[in-house]
C-alpha cells in the first residue's frame, strides 16, 4: 500500500475490515492485500488508481441488505471508496459485511450460559486446567 496514491483510503478500508471481526486474516494474493475468513472475503482492485474499489469475490453469496455493494453478476461485488469521507459515512456497512461473510463462513460457537440454556451456571467457558476441589 505504501506510496499507492489511495495509500490513506486503502489502510483505513484495511483497518475497518480487519477490526470488524477478529475471524478475518489478511495476506498477499496475485500482488493486492487478501482479506479472509475460511475463504476469500474481498481484496482491492485497481489499487493504483487515486479512489479504492474493493471486490467481494462471492459477495452475491453475502446475507443482507447492502446498498453499496455493487454489481448483479452471479459472484462478486463491488464497493467504491471516493475518498476518507466516503469510507468513514460506510464504515457501518463495511463492518456488517465482514460480520455476515464471517458469520456465515465461520460462525461462532456459542457456549452454554444461564441465559440461553436456563440453568445455574453462566459466563465463558473455562480454559486451562479444572480446578481440584477441596
Amino acid at each position: 500500500m505504501k506510496g499507492k496514491p489511495a495509500e490513506p483510503i486503502l489502510r483505513r478500508v484495511r483497518d475497518i475490515i480487519l477490526w470488524g471481526d477478529d475471524r478475518v486474516t489478511e495476506y498477499l494474493k496475485y500482488g493486492t492485500v487478501q482479506f479472509a475468513c475460511k475463504g476469500d472475503l474481498a481484496n482491492f482492485v485497481r489499487h493504483n488508481e487515486k479512489t479504492v474499489t474493493l471486490m467481494f469475490n462471492r459477495g452475491a453469496k453475502i446475507k443482507g441488505n447492502f446498498p453499496n455493494l455493487e454489481g448483479s453478476g452471479p459472484s462478486a461485488r463491488f464497493m467504491r471508496f471516493a475518498d476518507l469521507a466516503d469510507v468513514d459515512a460506510k464504515t457501518a456497512e463495511l463492518t456488517k459485511i465482514t460480520v455476515a461473510w464471517c458469520d456465515m463462513m465461520a460462525p461462532r460457537k456459542v457456549w452454554p450460559t444461564k441465559s440461553n440454556t436456563g440453568g445455574s451456571r453462566g459466563g465463558a467457558r473455562p480454559r486451562g486446567r479444572p480446578r481440584r476441589r477441596p
